[in-house]
């Protein structure tokens, strides 16, 4: 008998802190408790919701049908070459206590990385990425189950199909497959990514040498300074994704505000800082019923105390029209909104 509870609170299951419930729930802690909940034709009749560590969602107040809490535990090196180490984690491990691990083994690769919320089987999901480094660039493969036939497949690298803040399970496979271990490439030959100057300039302020133990120090205490822990305030992380614009439409905005904060993504396009537009917009500080955007970083949304997901959404629009009639650019809302 599968444990199922009803009307389960979710509000602790977020970090945003939304007030939600969820219609039925149930933690799933084996590959098998999984396939039997897919093996059930009265479960298989609801919807499904597969909910990680919460981080980068916007709840319903009521979450219909079931959600299943994926709590499935492990972490290994599961091979080794001349060039790379192989390491596999199960998608219930959190991420930021994975990527610590990681680095105390010895291991490089994942150290920009470190104080993201969340879980390990997420992070292909979103693509996550800080400091230089997305998950594409240290992903091997992962193992994810068919949530319909049971069957568990391997996904290569370029099967996951990568793109800023996006995969094929955010895509095509969204709904269809759940995200059980995935291995992650650490190279043997680290190659340290410093270029953005704030953890070039940590690095410094604490006489730091250039190691991934170190960056990664760098990175926690720049992400403190900048980000409010959700444990204190509640938060989804960075609410809206940088806009890739045209390069003609960067250099008119630049000409018109020298200050505009820009990155060359490819030869004919650039990314817009979205902090730096919303900041500029007015909105950095301000509130709006129970939630606002951070004082000390415009990018990230904070719950002030018993939000729900309609006072999140009213604010979303008020930034994205601010921005669109200052700038004439569509911000988009990078956390996945469950209706």
């Amino acid at each position: 008998m599968l444990p199922i509870q009803s009307h389960y609170p979710l509000t602790k299951l977020n970090t945003f802190g939304l007030q939600s419930y969820a219609e039925q729930f149930l933690r799933i802690e084996s590959i098998e408790q999984l396939q039997e909940c897919i093996r059930n034709p009265e479960l298989r009749a609801m919807t499904w919701s597969l909910l990680g560590g919460g981080s980068n969602l916007v709840l319903a107040e009521l979450v219909h049908g079931l959600v299943l809490k994926i709590d499935l535990l492990g972490k290994t090196l599961v091979a080794e070459d001349a060039d790379a180490w192989y390491v596999q984690a199960a998608a219930g491990e959190n991420w930021h206590q994975f990527v610590q691990w990681t680095i105390a083994q010895g291991w490089g690769g994942l150290e920009n990385l470190s104080l993201i919320p969340g879980t390990v089987g997420a992070s292909p999901v979103q693509n996550i990425g800080a400091y230089g480094v997305e998950i594409k660039d240290v992903m091997h493969e992962l193992k994810a189950v068919h949530l319909h036939s049971g069957e568990l497949k391997t996904f290569t690298h370029d099967e996951c199909r990568f793109a800023y803040r996006d995969s094929f399970f955010k895509q095509e496979g969204a709904g269809l497959w759940c995200i059980v271990a995935v291995t992650f490439r650490l190279a043997k030959e680290h190659l340290a990514k410093t270029s953005y100057g704030e953890i070039e300039q940590e690095l410094a302020t604490q006489s730091l040498a250039i190691n991934a133990a170190n960056i990664a120090k760098a990175v926690i205490a720049v992400r403190q300074r900048k980000l409010p822990d959700p444990a204190v305030l509640g938060n989804a992380g960075s609410y809206f994704k940088n806009p890739i614009v045209p390069n003609q439409i960067a250099q008119t905005l630049k000409q018109q505000y020298p200050g505009l904060v820009l990155y060359p993504v490819d030869a004919n396009h650039s990314k817009l800082a979205a902090g730096w537009l919303i900041d500029q917009a007015g909105w950095k500080g301000r509130q709006l019923g129970p939630v606002g955007m951070y004082q000390r970083q415009a990018l990230v949304m904070v719950n002030h105390g018993g939000a729900s997901a309609s006072d999140v959404k009213a604010l979303e629009k008020e930034i994205q029209l601010a921005v669109q009639q200052k700038y004439q650019v569509t911000i988009e809302a990078e956390p996945i909104s469950w209706n």
